[in-house]
């Protein structure tokens, strides 16, 4: 995702591109990490179980099992969590992408886009004919003015043609 997947910044002005069909890309591949990664963390496991305890009964290893018990538990629980989590961000850019959709068409249908029309460069046709591309054919463009707070007052895009 990093250096514009999801687009570029346009030189600081506070504009950003979203592609919502990179962001179901980004999402897949999250997801795919996420069950790797729970893979691994199975593997390891069988791996470990499969040395048993080797490491003795005498005082040095009675002390070593001591720690061990306990922090082999936590790490793997926490890979566990740790491929979970990884996963659940590739639903959230699934989301994230299906909301930039959503807001783009209804925003178009707002300004008089236009139906039916897919596909990269896709435009209407005829006199009067709007110039806001369908969203499904072209990435968002979202601007915020510096020192604005999304909370106090929304984002609104400057440039819906690109």
């Amino acid at each position: 995702m990093a250096g514009g997947s999801t687009g570029t910044s346009d030189g600081g002005s506070g504009a950003f591109v979203i592609k919502p069909w990179e962001l179901h890309g980004e999402g897949r591949e999250f997801e795919k990490i996420g069950r790797e990664l729970g893979k691994a963390v199975g593997a390891l496991e069988k791996g470990l179980a499969a040395l048993g305890t080797p490491w003795g009964a005498d005082q040095p290893g009675s002390a070593f099992a001591a720690v061990y018990g306990p922090s082999h538990g936590e790490l793997v629980g926490g890979l566990r969590g740790l491929a979970g989590q990884v996963g659940q961000v590739g639903a959230g850019l699934h989301a994230m992408a299906e909301r930039t959709t959503d807001t783009d068409t209804s925003a178009a249908s707002g300004f008089g886009g236009f139906a039916g029309t897919t596909g990269p460069g896709a435009s209407p046709t005829g006199p009067g004919a709007s110039p806001i591309a369908s969203p499904a054919a072209s990435p968002a463009v979202h601007t915020q003015d510096a020192g604005a707070t999304p909370e106090v007052a929304p984002v609104v895009p400057k440039d819906m043609s690109v």
